[in-house]
């Protein structure tokens, strides 16, 4: 047997397409919570929250392969699977930034997935805000942004693809493989095809499901 050793998982993300692919998986959760509180307290409902994770997850990801717009990250769809290795790690204008993003490519393909740092396991979940979600694209394109870059005078589509081209080269550290299913975003052709090293180079951006460490 095979075990995924999850780097992020977003429970935002998961639990709002759980609610649609399974309509009453709302009122069961939440059944599920009031018990553990009133019955056994908070160590019932840490676990009905804990392994219930995973399995929730795993449904979803089950359904989107099975019966969503899976593709790859060479042919993205609504969202795609994708094994690379990626650098990863905080970004914004300090390491207290609330955003964590990974960045990767294959021969085709530079591939940027960017979310909530409170989604990466092992960290406290932040406190919500006032401020739009890293996981939306003009919040993540924001946290990415490169004050010294040079999009200012191109059209949106490039200045977005430039500002996701430009954070792969601030990435430091070793790369690590990893697995991971991720909402599309924005997706075209890269901006740079001169340091790509080809001319039909690609540029995906995505909100991950989960990214899990691959042996």
């Amino acid at each position: 047997m095979s075990f995924r050793y999850y780097l992020y998982v977003s429970d935002s993300k998961v639990d709002m397409l759980l609610a649609q692919i399974e309509p009453g998986f709302t009122r069961k959760r939440t059944a599920e919570i009031s018990l553990g509180m009133s019955v056994a307290g908070a160590k019932r409902t840490v676990e009905a929250a804990g392994p219930g994770r995973i399995a929730r997850l795993e449904r979803v990801v089950r359904h989107l392969h099975e019966h969503g717009d899976v593709g790859t990250v060479d042919e993205p769809g609504q969202f795609f699977w994708g094994l690379l290795p990626m650098q990863w790690g905080l970004v914004g204008e300090s390491a207290g930034s609330a955003t964590v993003y990974f960045g990767g490519r294959d021969e085709r393909t530079l591939v940027g997935l960017g979310g909530s740092a409170g989604h990466v396991l092992g960290t406290q979940q932040a406190t919500p805000s006032e401020f739009l979600s890293p996981s939306w694209l003009p919040a993540l394109l924001h946290a990415l942004h490169d004050p010294e870059g040079d999009e200012q005078g191109q059209d949106d589509d490039r200045a977005a693809l430039s500002t996701v081209h430009r954070a792969h080269s601030r990435l430091r550290g070793p790369a690590q493989n990893v697995e991971f299913v991720a909402k599309r975003l924005l997706h075209g052709p890269s901006p740079y095809p001169e340091l790509d090293g080809r001319d039909d180079m690609r540029v995906l951006l995505g909100s991950p499901l989960y990214v899990a460490l691959v042996d």
